[in-house]
Order: structure tokens, then sequence, then C-alpha cells
């Protein structure tokens, strides 16, 4: 029993420390985490909504479904780089003292849960700006889902963390499949825009799922049906199994190869 609350303070004191180095010495210092996702939607918002479409897209509070999608796929981004890159930036604890080297990790997608729960007071004030209040089933629902898309987050992590280490190429790699899997996203358009073939295609990616029925939730009160939900869970549940096998195999060879 103490070993799991020395784990705990551990990881905790790892993820405040990260979260303060992150953004210390800059001039705005913490408001980087609002300003950074918030830029972001300003330009794609312009773009979508005004140049591309200025009469207006038809589709219902268009700014507000961006910036929910805008935000959950920058904590699912920012979460699956940190976590990669975790014990390779923290080689020296790796190497001279003895810790766990998965609190290491789990610290490291911490600390990017706490960038969007900071971001989190950008939706609250955007929803209030357009007086819009979803359902409690909704709220619930955006609550479940961003614990799913840390479960996302920490089973790539677990996985991909001892092979960068490794093969240093990952994260260039990482960075370039995480833009395609923007656009493969139903972030700047909706899933309805394409054919129904390609809607249960997409459905399969896990974020997909995650930001088309967040969106769908908070704004339409729309609920996946039964089976994409099983579909969906199953996905999630083999990820993170897959995160923990790899991580066990992977993990006792860490000291060696950083």
């Amino acid at each position: 029993m103490r070993h799991h609350e020395n784990y705990k303070e551990l990881i905790w004191t790892l993820a405040k420390t990260d979260f303060k180095l992150r953004y210390h010495g800059s001039v705005l210092g913490y408001l980087w985490a609002i300003l950074k996702p918030l830029l972001m939607f300003t330009i794609l918002n312009f773009v979508f909504s005004s140049l591309f479409n200025p009469k207006g897209n038809g589709i219902h509070y268009y700014s507000l479904q961006l910036l929910v999608g805008i935000i959950i796929f920058n904590f699912f981004s920012e979460g699956t780089m940190a976590g990669m890159m975790s014990l390779l930036s923290k080689a020296q604890l790796v190497t001279k003292i003895y810790v766990p080297r998965w609190t290491i990790i789990l610290a490291s997608t911490l600390n990017s849960a706490l960038i969007f729960l900071m971001n989190l007071i950008v939706i609250a004030f955007f929803f209030a700006v357009y007086r819009f209040l979803p359902s409690p089933q909704s709220i619930l629902l955006f609550i479940v889902f961003s614990v799913f898309t840390y479960v996302l987050i920490l089973a790539f992590s677990l996985m991909a963390a001892p092979l960068y280490v490794k093969f240093r190429d990952l994260s260039m790699i990482w960075e370039v499949l995480t833009t395609m899997l923007f656009y493969a996203t139903p972030i700047v358009y909706t899933l309805q825009m394409l054919p129904a073939g390609y809607q249960k295609i997409m459905l399969l990616n896990p974020m997909a799922f995650i930001v088309h029925f967040t969106k769908e939730g908070l704004i339409n009160n729309h609920f996946a049906d039964f089976w994409k939900t099983v579909v969906f869970l199953a996905t999630v549940a083999i990820s993170f199994a897959i995160g923990v096998i790899s991580y066990r195999k992977l993990a006792p060879r860490i000291a060696e190869e950083i």
C-alpha cells in the first residue's frame, strides 16, 4: 500500500514539474496552453466558415463543433507525442535512479491532461458566448470520451516510449501520421458530408468516433447506437491491451538502449 502512495506522489510531482518547465521563461507563461488551440481554431474557423463558405455552411453551431474537435484532437496529439518522448527526455532518471518506467510515461501523459483541463475553460467560454447549454447527458458523455481519449494516449505511449528510445525517427513519423489523422477525423468537416460507406469505415478510427459523437452529443444531443459503441469500446480495450503487452516486453531493455 505504501508503494502505491509513493508512486502517486512521484507521478504527480513529475507531472507538475513538466507542466511548470514547459512554459518557464515564456512571456505569456501558462496562457500558451489556452492560446495555442485558440489560435488554431481562429484560423480554421475563418477559413472554413468565411472564405470557403461565406454564406454559411449550414452546420448547426459550426464554430462550437470545430472548437470542440480541435481541443480533443490537440489533447490526443500532444499527449501521444509527450508520452512517446517521455523516457528519453528523462534519461538521467531512467539510468541513474530506479523508478518504475511506467510512472515516467504516466506523468508525461498527465501533463498533457492538465493542459486539456485548462482548455476546457475555452470551451465553456465559447458555449457561454453562443448562449448554448448542452444537455446533462451530453456533458457526461464529453467527460467519458475525454477519459477514453486519455486511455488511447496512454495505450500508445506505453508501446511507443520504449520503442522511441531505440528508434528516434518515430517522432518524425508520428508527427506526419497525426497530421494525416487530423484530416481523417471529422474536425473541420462533419461525418455526414461523406458517403455512408466511408462513414462506417471512418468510425473504426477511435478518435474519429470520439470527436464525431462528442460534437453530435454536445450540439445535437445525438448519441451513438449500441453496436457502434460496442465496436468502439472493443477497439479501445484492444489498443490498451497491446500497449501494456508491448511495454512489458520492451521495458527490461530500456536502460541499456538509452
